[in-house]
C-alpha cells in the first residue's frame, strides 16, 4: 500500500530540530491572531519604508524564514538541498508583487530567465513560477479582457509581453524546465488564460512545459478545465494544469457587489471542495493527455489523488501526477507524500525582503482566514513535540 499517513508527525517534521519546531509552533500561534497580523502588516510596511533599525532582521528571523527560501536564487540553495534530502523538489517563485514600472517588469523578466537557467543545473528544481502581472501592467490586462482599445504605447507593451512569454517558453523548453502561470483576479484571468493557451500550443507538443492555473473556488473553472483539455486534444498538444482552490475570494465578492454582476465565487466551501475533487478525478482519468499539479493544503483532496492512483495502479512517480504545497505550511502532506514515493514539491518564494513583504502579508492574512487549517498545523506540531518528549 502506498497510501500516505498524513497524521505521521515523525515523518512530517523530520527536518526540524526541537528548537526550530518550537519556533514554528509559536509562529502559527501568533498568525492565528487576526488583529496582530493586521497591525504588524501595516506597521511592518511603514517601518520598512522608514528604514527603521532592526525591522529587517526581525522580519528575516520570523515570517521571511518561515515562508521564503532566501533573498536570491543562490541563497535559496541550502533550503533546496534540505528539502531534497527528503525527496521533495522545489518550485522557484520570484515573490515580488505589486510592481508597476517598466523597469520592474524588465527586472522580473530577467529574474524568471535567470531562474530557468538556475533550474537547469539544479536537479531538484523542475519548475519556475511566474505571474503575468509581474511582466505587464494590471490595467493593460483589464483592457485586453474588456475589449477596450489600447493606445500605441500599450500595444507596444503588449507586444513585448507576448515576445517575452514565448522567449520564456522557448528557454524553458530548451532547458527542460516547467513553467507555472499563476492565476489572478477574474477580471484579468481571461486575458491570462488566452496567453497561457497560446504558449502551451507551442511548447507542450512533446511534453508539458507550461502549466496554467485553475482556481476551483470559481464556479466556472471545472468546466473551463474540460474546455482547455478538449482544446488541447483538438490542437494536438498536452495540457498542463495546476489545481488550486484560490486566493482572491474577498476581493472577488466585493468587486462583484460593487459593479453589480454575479460573483464568480462558489456559493459555499462544499461546492468548492466538490469541484476541486472532481477536477482531480478528471486529471487522473486523463493522465496521458493532462499533466497536473494538485496544489492544495486540503488533506482530503491530497488523499483522494493518492487513493485514485492506487486504485488505477498508476505509479506514484508518474510524471503527469504531482503534488505541491507552500513552503512553510502543510509539511504533514508534503513530507508524507514524498515518503511514499509520490512527486511532492514545495512552492519556494525568494526575493529581497522589501520586495516580498506584500507576498508575506498575503500569506499571513490568508492564514488568519483559514484558522481551522492553522489550528491543524499547530495541533500537528504540538503532537510531534509531545511524541519527541515521550521517546527521550
Amino acid at each position: 500500500m502506498n497510501i500516505p499517513d498524513f497524521k505521521n508527525t515523525e515523518v512530517a517534521f523530520s527536518s526540524y530540530s526541537d528548537r526550530s519546531l518550537r519556533k514554528t509552533a509559536k509562529m502559527f500561534q501568533l498568525m492565528n491572531a487576526q488583529w496582530l497580523v493586521s497591525l504588524s502588516s501595516s506597521l511592518g510596511l511603514l517601518a520598512l519604508k522608514l528604514r527603521l533599525p532592526l525591522v529587517k532582521p526581525i522580519i528575516r528571523a520570523t515570517i521571511f524564514d518561515q515562508f521564503c527560501g532566501g533573498e536570491s536564487l543562490e541563497e535559496a540553495k541550502p533550503t533546496i538541498a534540505e528539502l531534497a534530502k527528503f525527496k521533495i523538489k522545489s518550485v522557484m517563485d520570484y515573490g515580488a508583487e505589486g510592481k508597476t514600472s517598466i523597469a520592474d517588469f524588465d527586472y522580473s523578466y530577467q529574474e524568471i530567465m535567470n531562474a530557468i537557467q538556475f533550474s537547469k543545473d539544479e536537479d531538484d528544481v523542475p519548475i519556475v513560477s511566474l505571474k503575468i502581472t509581474g511582466l505587464a501592467p494590471f490595467n493593460l490586462l483589464e483592457k485586453l479582457q474588456s475589449g477596450t482599445a489600447l493606445s500605441q504605447e500599450e500595444n507596444n507593451i503588449f507586444s513585448t509581453l507576448k515576445d517575452r512569454l514565448f522567449e520564456i517558453g522557448a528557454l524553458a523548453q530548451e532547458k527542460g524546465v516547467g513553467i507555472f502561470v499563476d492565476a489572478e483576479e477574474s477580471w484579468i484571468q481571461d486575458a491570462i488564460d488566452d496567453l497561457a493557451s497560446r504558449i502551451q500550443m507551442v511548447c507542450n507538443r512533446e511534453k508539458v512545459i507550461i502549466y496554467n492555473t485553475y482556481q476551483m473556488y470559481r464556479h466556472d473553472r471545472l468546466e473551463y478545465l474540460k474546455v482547455s483539455h478538449n482544446h488541447a486534444l483538438k490542437n494536438e498538444y498536452l495540457l498542463g494544469a495546476k489545481l488550486v482552490r484560490g486566493a482572491y475570494m474577498d476581493k472577488e465578492r466585493s468587486r462583484a457587489a460593487e459593479h453589480g454582476y454575479q460573483s464568480p465565487i462558489q456559493v459555499d466551501k462544499e461546492a468548492t471542495d466538490r469541484d476541486y475533487n472532481e477536477a482531480i478525478s478528471y486529471c487522473v482519468e486523463n493522465v496521458e493527455s493532462i499533466a497536473s499539479f494538485n496544489a492544495s493544503h486540503n488533506e482530503d483532496s491530497n488523499m483522494l489523488q493518492a487513493q485514485l492512483m492506487e486504485q488505477k495502479n498508476i505509479k506514484t512517480n508518474h510524471p503527469h501526477l504531482n503534488f505541491c504545497q507552500l513552503y512553510g505550511m502543510s509539511d504533514n502532506l508534503t513530507y508524507n507524500l514524498a515518503h511514499k514515493g509520490f512527486n511532492a514539491m514545495k512552492y519556494l518564494p525568494y526575493g529581497k525582503i522589501k520586495d516580498v513583504i506584500p507576498y508575506l502579508i498575503r500569506r499571513a492574512q490568508e492564514n488568519t482566514s483559514i484558522s481551522s487549517e492553522m489550528g491543524r498545523e499547530s495541533l500537528l506540531i504540538n503532537n510531534e513535540l509531545m511524541r519527541r518528549e515521550r521517546v527521550k
